[in-house]
């Protein structure tokens, strides 16, 4: 059985966990402060839901998810994670992560910070632009008319793979935007962010964004 580990136990973590335990996959979600202050946290997702520190749901995954303020990536695990998919939701929030120069400048994106920060494992851009209370509750069956669309970027081929395949298990068409160079397109203050829009529309509005304001 496949097991995914969550970093990060905030709202879309937390939604995250509840999707994919009811896809039927073990979960171990961890956060900063330790296993012990998830306890009512995971009893309310679930008996396939269970809570570790970071270093051990890095470990335990076969697929990881980052979901922690980027000002936070420098204590993601490294070495647990080499080899592996790493599904990365982050944006930029200088209020809340301070700025960061490369961004401002365009120079580079979170998704690359990501990758940089974990060089041996495979990173894809997921989940970064659907409201966490959206995860769980606005997937249709493929082929449904209007479906909705997520984004995703990564340098790995199989990667998109992976993520077009959870997408789609959760309810949700992909559209990729390239490489990880190109992930700005789905970040926050760009039309796609947030927005509930099908697969075409979702590829109209990745190509109308600007990099910068």
């Amino acid at each position: 059985m496949t097991t995914i580990g969550i970093i990060g136990a905030g709202h879309i973590g937390s939604a995250l966990a509840r999707a994919f335990s009811e896809l039927g996959y073990d979960v171990v979600i961890a956060n900063s402060r330790g296993p012990e202050t998830l306890t009512d946290v995971v009893a309310g997702l679930g008996p396939k839901v269970t809570a570790a520190s970071a270093a051990d749901a890095a470990a335990a995954a076969d697929i990881a998810v980052v979901t922690v303020p980027l000002k936070a990536l420098k204590d993601v695990p490294v070495e647990p994670l080499a080899g592996k998919f790493v599904i990365d939701t982050n944006n930029y929030y200088f209020e809340r992560d301070g700025h960061i120069e490369a961004l401002d400048r365009g120079e580079t994106t979170t998704s690359q910070l990501v990758q940089d920060h974990l060089p041996t494992s495979k990173v894809v851009k997921g989940f970064n632009q659907i409201l966490a209370s959206d995860i769980n509750t606005t997937g249709l069956p493929a082929g449904s008319a209007d479906r909705r669309a997520l984004g995703t970027a990564s340098d790995h081929d199989d990667a998109v793979e992976l993520i077009t395949g959870i997408y789609d298990a959760l309810g949700y068409d992909t559209v990729s935007a390239g490489p990880l160079s190109e992930s700005w397109r789905l970040e926050r203050d760009r039309p796609a962010y947030v927005t509930r829009q099908n697969a075409d529309e979702l590829r109209a509005n990745l190509a109308k964004a600007n990099r910068l304001p």
